[in-house]
């Protein structure tokens, strides 16, 4: 009885315990026959031949495993010579060795320089990663928005000699592909990227339209320039040692025909119309061609269309052929809406889990209360969410003619649907919504009041709601101009005497963030004198105290020097302060104007380094202002401990008090002020620089909030001289940094409280 139990119990985990011991002996026989059929185990053992009996080390790896062995080489550096600090390149794709995929070489004259090219650089050059156009002379102005080169020489073999050249020198370290066209050549611009993307770019590649030499042999041909060819990089790398000989031994008229026999004589290459079963389609065009009327299959397959004589006919080849590519995404989007239709089905979430549009991003979903997007109301004349804060602003600009589009979107989809059945039109529109959800796009939500039409006659008003997306498009990387760390910041600190007793907090933070850390940064202090304490300046000077810790400052750096400027004046404009401190500095000086309550750091004066950029961009930060402590930490000993420098305050967004930008910037932004006769001191006392650069500058005004810059509270002092904007801006910047709603209704309560006991 107790082995039949015993039994019972083991007979769930027997296949275990089988299939482990059935295991490891198949292990071990392996093992075994293994050791028997390789190397010997002990190679070292006394009296068989092995690596150690040469002298070698014994475990040492054979010539076979040396790659799969790590080897540690020790750093090392002679102390006798001096740190060569190693050289970064300037973008990580140098460094890694990668290439552009695409570069594109139009050859033209001075003749059509300012015709066929320029429609060449509006119609092709915006659909290419880079175009130049290469020129033998030019004229005295070349057309604006054009990248050209000039070869001095209207030849074309020199012509097409130096721009081969050209790539070679320039251009081949950074790119795989060259594709040299002509201005009288149209090139859709999407199939020939399709076109590289699908070619291996370890060949020679001599790819385009073939013509026979004129008396050669059946396998000598050349790429007519005419439809434009293909070159690869590795071609022009192997040509590159062989074009001199090419330049002074074969003659001929025409470029490509000279390119050609270069390109066959010296590496046997010779031009070929298919390869790895891509097809180079080409079309002729005729005389009085009428590209919408041409219906034939090889010119809507066209890669390369030539002849096109006059720069009519190519913007309307252009025109013919984006018509084409629109038609053809659209019906690609379709197929792929099908596609997720059908394949939705299968999802766990089934139908449900289809989102509208299909294919598009589902819409944000807000975790809490603080993240729901919230709705703008408009209407075709006004808009009830103002950038300026008001309830209600006229409908203008971009936001009208936005209005307008979506309006009209709505009416052509919706003819679209329901035509031939009901036609509508728009009477009016009722309500307009709005939003923009960072993971799709601008959502609308409209009422249209529309006027529906049958097909005989009868017509009746209803109102009906849509909704509309415009989806985010691709996202494009703007080009911006090169900038460093290592450039020199100038601050500027104007002070004021209501201002003084904050200025031993601002020097302090100055030398401990700056100057113990050897940052490269300069000081300069405005020392605002009213009429009244400029008089008696000799007798008592109000910021002597000042003076006195700058000297001190510069007592204990020795290679330190402040410089302060005196100003007498009642109003403490900005731009006043500005025009006297841009005189005394060189107009590449980067100039970043604080506040007396700024407390600067290294982290932040990269920022302004990197996002201040000369001739082109402006930084104005928000800094985060901390609330009343007083209000905030009512009857306790002191702040709680906490590690977030952002927790108690806010961005204070009325604050315009510090910027950073270029001394020529500033003095380019002046001198337009200047000339519009608007430099009167009352007008002047009424704006500010972010003003300036904003009406008189072309830049780019970045403003966006600073954590960097945390200011302690304290109660501003308004001055009642400056612009009633500007006072009533610092005013409410007052009331609004004094505490949340939260703390302010919490200590009206226990006011109310204390009152009533």
């Amino acid at each position: 009885m107790r082995l039949a139990a015993l039994l019972a119990a083991l007979r769930p985990v027997l296949p275990l315990v089988l299939g482990l011991s059935l295991g490891c002996s198949l292990s071990l026989l392996r093992a075994s026959w293994g050791r028997g059929a390789g190397e010997d185990p002990c190679p070292g053992a006394p009296g068989r031949a092995g690596p150690a009996a040469g002298g070698a080390r014994p475990g040492a790896a054979g010539p076979a495993q040396e790659d799969f062995r790590p080897r540690i080489v020790p750093y090392y550096r002679d102390p006798s010579k001096p740190h060569k600090k190693v050289l970064r390149t300037r973008y990580i794709q140098t460094e890694l060795g990668f290439h552009e995929r695409l570069f594109v070489a139009v050859l033209t004259s001075r003749a059509r320089l300012s015709s066929l090219a320029v429609a060449v650089n509006r119609t092709v050059a915006p659909h290419f990663p880079r175009l130049l156009f290469f020129t033998g002379l030019r004229g005295a102005r070349a057309p604006p928005g054009m990248g050209l080169v000039a070869h001095g020489d209207e030849r074309p073999a020199w012509l097409m000699y130096q721009t081969v050249r050209y790539l070679q020198q320039q251009l081949s370290p950074d790119y795989d592909w060259f594709f040299v066209m002509q201005d009288d050549t149209y090139a859709q611009a999407e199939r020939v990227k399709a076109l590289v993307s699908h070619l291996s770019i370890d060949q020679d590649v001599y790819l385009g339209r073939a013509e026979q030499f004129v008396g050669a042999a059946a396998g000598g041909r050349y790429c007519h320039g005419g439809f434009g060819y293909l070159l690869s990089r590795r071609l022009l790398l192997r040509l590159q040692p062989h074009l001199p000989r090419c330049r002074s031994h074969i003659l001929s008229s025409r470029p490509d025909e000279w390119l050609g026999r270069c390109i066959l004589d010296s590496l046997g290459v010779p031009c070929v119309s298919q390869l790895q079963g891509q097809h180079y389609h080409t079309f002729e065009l005729a005389k009085n061609t009428e590209p919408e009327k041409e219906q034939e299959g090889g010119f809507q397959a066209a890669l390369a269309v030539h002849p096109v004589p006059d720069i009519t006919l190519m913007y309307r080849l252009h025109k013919h052929f984006s018509r084409i590519q629109l038609e053809r995404t659209y019906q690609e989007i379709q197929e792929l809406q099908l596609q997720i239709r059908n394949l939705s089905a299968l999802t766990p979430a089934g139908d449900a889990g289809l989102t509208w549009p299909v294919g598009i991003n589902a819409p944000f979903r807000p975790t809490s209360r603080f993240e729901v997007i919230s709705w703008d109301y408009f209407t075709e004349q006004h808009l009830f969410s103002c950038p300026d804060g008001s309830p209600k602003c006229e409908l203008s600009g971009a936001s009208k003619a936005d209005v307008r589009d979506i309006v009209e979107a709505a009416l052509e989809q919706l003819n679209r649907r329901y035509q031939p059945l009901l036609r509508f039109s728009k009477r009016q529109l009722l309500n307009g919504y709005r939003r923009f959800d960072p993971t799709r796009g601008m959502e609308y939500t409209l009422d249209l009041l529309l006027e529906a039409a049958t097909q005989k006659g009868h017509s009746r008003l209803l109102a009906k709601r849509v909704s509309l997306l415009r989806p985010l498009s691709k996202v494009e990387i703007i080009p911006m101009p090169y900038v460093t760390e290592a450039t020199r910041v100038q601050l500027v600190l104007p002070l004021t005497v209501q201002e003084l007793e904050f200025v031993a907090n601002f020097l302090d933070v100055f030398a401990t963030n700056t100057l113990d850390t050897r940052d490269n940064a300069l000081l300069t202090l405005l020392l605002i004198y009213r009429p009244y304490d400029a008089q008696r300046v000799g007798q008592v000077d109000v910021f002597a105290g000042v003076k006195a810790m700058v000297g001190e400052l510069e007592r204990r750096y020795s290679e330190l020097k402040i410089p302060w400027i005196s100003v007498k004046t009642e109003v403490p404009s900005q731009v006043k302060l500005m025009d006297v401190v841009s005189k005394k500095h060189p107009v590449d000086t980067l100039f970043f104007l604080a506040s007396v309550w700024t407390e600067i750091n290294t982290e932040f004066l990269n920022r302004c380094r990197m996002n201040t950029i000369s001739n082109w961009q402006v930084f104005f930060p928000v800094h985060f202002q901390e609330y009343n402590p007083a209000l905030l930490y009512r009857g306790e000993q002191g702040a709680p401990s906490s590690t977030d420098p952002l927790r108690d305050g806010r961005f204070d967004r009325r604050s315009f008090a510090e910027a950073c930008f270029y001394n020529a910037d500033y003095m380019a932004a002046r001198s337009r002020l200047a000339a519009a006769a608007l430099d009167r001191d009352e007008l002047l006392d009424a704006m500010e620089l972010f003003d300036v650069f904003l009406h008189y500058s072309g830049l780019h005004l970045f403003r966006a909030v600073e954590p960097g810059l945390v200011q302690k509270y304290s109660l501003r002092s308004c001055s009642p001289r400056l612009s009633e904007e500007l006072y009533h801006r610092c005013v409410l910047s007052n009331l609004e940094g004094l505490a949340s709603r939260s703390h302010l209704a919490m200590a009206l309560f226990e006011q109310e409280q204390a009152n009533s006991t």
